[in-house]
């Protein structure tokens, strides 16, 4: 697979109720994304970029045109299963818990009860949500409605994610949260599709980017090549003297340039960022979502072969080599060391006659002069009379010898 997203002169008109007004909103559009790449789809409002997601997903059906995704058509079920999407709007059920959103949305996947649970906590937990899991969506603000969003779009491990102005809403922290959270799935090999008009955020995260107006692409490229001023030079340097200071200027102008020398300083959101962190580790009170750099495990482990669920079910690796599980263990274990009932009671009602042997072992003389046949008889007399207390008695024993013994009339027999 050359291209995770692919388009082929990609084209939506719409029209009015009698087809007089057409409007091109996309327009013989031509874009290639590569895998693993985070691409920034670019415009002013009204330029293309939503209707242009939804007919990759097959949400829009396009005038003229192709579009593949991950190798096929975006509306094909094992296409779209290995996509996550976030909205413009986050389309939710209000009266529907953050937890419960997120399993309902786990269930469209088929992902399994334990999978799903695992990743709603993980989820919950990665973008501040946790302590509200269980509040109705629809009296969240717009920023803890986007965050439930992320998380939904996330919730089945999608190969590729499209992004349709996630930041919106968002509180600076959110939105830095967001673009690390970009960051460490590109990382992880995934492919990202990211729709914005707030330009810094993805000038921070982009590979490439391409620029639409009107519905065509006006440019593209990569973000640094397209950004880079070669016509210019700039110096850093640690805090210098002044006089050091007017050497440089002094030579600038021996080249015929112009030269400004300022301290710089720093972002916005870096400065707002830093003291927030610092009121949370003082740990004051907030009954709104909570900012965290959490990351989901499934969403950053590596090993791409390796199944959550496989995780989640296998047995220790001792169990696994002696092929038992613990059940089988246990029961092996104790037919082990079950008794045989026969064996250990006989040999406990005939342990008295054990010195008795030991003796003629050991060759005493009054056991030396009783013939072998007495000794064995003697024990066989002693066994039968055990035996005979044990199931009912020596009557009911005579009784059946002697029904054995002697043949009953009109047997053949008695001839």
């Amino acid at each position: 697979m050359e291209y995770a997203i692919e388009t082929f002169s990609l084209t939506k008109i719409f029209s009015d109720w009698w087809g007089r007004t057409k409007v091109y909103a996309v327009d013989n559009l031509d874009l290639q994304v590569r895998p693993n790449e985070v691409f920034g789809l670019l415009g002013p409002n009204g330029s293309g970029k939503t209707t242009t997601l939804k007919m990759l997903l097959g949400l829009l059906h396009p005038t003229k045109g192709k579009s593949l995704l991950l190798g096929g058509e975006g509306s094909d079920p094992r296409i779209n299963s290995r996509i996550g999407f976030l909205p413009e709007e986050s389309y939710l059920y209000r009266y529907l818990s953050a937890r419960e959103t997120l399993d309902f949305y786990g269930r469209l996947f088929g992902l399994p009860s334990k999978v799903r649970k695992m990743r709603i906590e993980a989820l919950l937990d990665m973008v501040g949500l946790k302590a509200v899991a269980n509040r109705a969506v629809g009296t969240f603000s717009k920023g803890m409605a986007r965050r439930i969003g992320l998380a939904q779009a996330l919730i089945n491990d999608p190969d590729l994610l499209i992004l349709d102005e996630p930041t919106t809403g968002l509180d600076p922290i959110g939105t830095r949260q967001i673009k690390d959270l970009v960051l460490k799935l590109a990382e992880r090999g995934k492919t990202i599709l990211l729709c914005s008009h707030l330009l810094a955020d993805v000038e921070d995260i982009c590979d490439r980017i391409a620029i639409l107006y009107g519905g065509k692409i006006q440019t593209q490229g990569h973000v640094r090549e397209l950004l880079q001023q070669t016509n210019k030079r700039q110096i850093t340097t640690d805090a210098i003297s002044d006089t050091a200071v007017e050497k440089i200027q002094k030579i600038v102008r021996d080249e015929n340039a112009e030269c400004e020398v300022t301290s710089p300083m720093d972002k916005l959101e870096t400065f707002f960022i830093r003291t927030v962190t610092a009121a949370q580790q003082q740990e004051h009170p907030t009954s709104g979502a909570v900012s965290t750099t959490k990351i989901g495990d499934f969403l950053t482990q590596h090993e791409a072969v390796e199944s959550i669920l496989d995780k989640l079910v296998s047995a220790p690796v001792s169990k696994q080599a002696s092929g038992q599980t613990p059940a089988t263990e246990k029961v092996a274990a104790a037919e082990s060391f079950k008794p045989k009932a026969d064996e250990q009671l006989l040999s406990k009602l005939t342990s008295q006659v054990e010195p008795s042997e030991s003796k003629a072992a050991a060759g005493e003389e009054e056991i030396k002069t009783e013939p072998v046949e007495s000794q064995t008889q003697r024990k066989e007399q002693v066994k039968e009379s055990i035996l005979d207390k044990l199931t009912g008695g020596s009557d009911a024993l005579s009784r059946d010898k002697d029904k054995t013994e002697k043949p009953q009339a009109g047997d053949p027999g008695d001839a």
